[in-house]
């Protein structure tokens, strides 16, 4: 019993000491390229309007409850939802907004905060797009150990879903 309980610790300790070695910061990023101007892009992006026609999560839950606040869009624009768990619950906030070239959202999940940014660059006649998240882990263990081993994998993959989604609605031919 006392070996296994020295065990236990043991492995504890290196779990906690290990999480010290990964990066306290998570960086996700993922682009496309879009056949409409930056100006098109940006409009869409620079606002919660329309958010739910592209995002990922929409149809993850349908039922989410959200709500929005503050200017219609640039800077102070800001969407939170109520989700079932496939969702959660939490909001956005639009930071910085440069036109046609940048925007920098800050997301709170309640217990996690991170920065969504999407970059906008002129492409021939198009837009090349590329949206990352950021995120903070600080000494939490747990986190720097969920950073570094999942989170890329699990929102790259619904930022590759989002970028595809919104490709299609920008270069639908009813789009402006």
């Amino acid at each position: 019993l006392t070996w296994t309980l020295g065990a236990l610790i043991l492995i504890g300790v290196l779990l906690v000491v290990g999480s010290l070695l990964l990066p306290a910061r998570t960086h996700v990023e993922r682009s496309v390229t879009i056949q409409r101007p930056p100006v098109e892009v940006f409009a869409t992006l620079n606002s919660f309007e329309r958010f739910n026609e592209w995002s990922p999560w929409f149809e993850m839950d349908p039922t989410a409850q959200y709500s929005y606040s503050g200017p219609a869009s640039g800077v102070g624009a800001r969407m939170s939802w109520v989700g079932s768990p496939s969702v959660g619950s939490g909001s956005q906030e639009i930071l910085v907004s440069e036109p046609h070239a940048r925007i920098v959202n800050a997301l709170d999940f309640g217990n996690s905060q991170a920065k969504a940014t999407y970059l906008l660059v002129p492409d021939g006649s198009g837009t090349h797009l590329t949206w990352s998240l950021d995120s903070e882990h600080g000494y939490n263990p747990l986190n720097r150990w969920f950073g570094a081993l999942l989170l890329d994998r699990m929102i790259g993959k619904d930022y590759e879903k989002g970028l595809a989604k919104l490709k299609a609605l920008q270069e639908s031919p009813a789009q402006p």
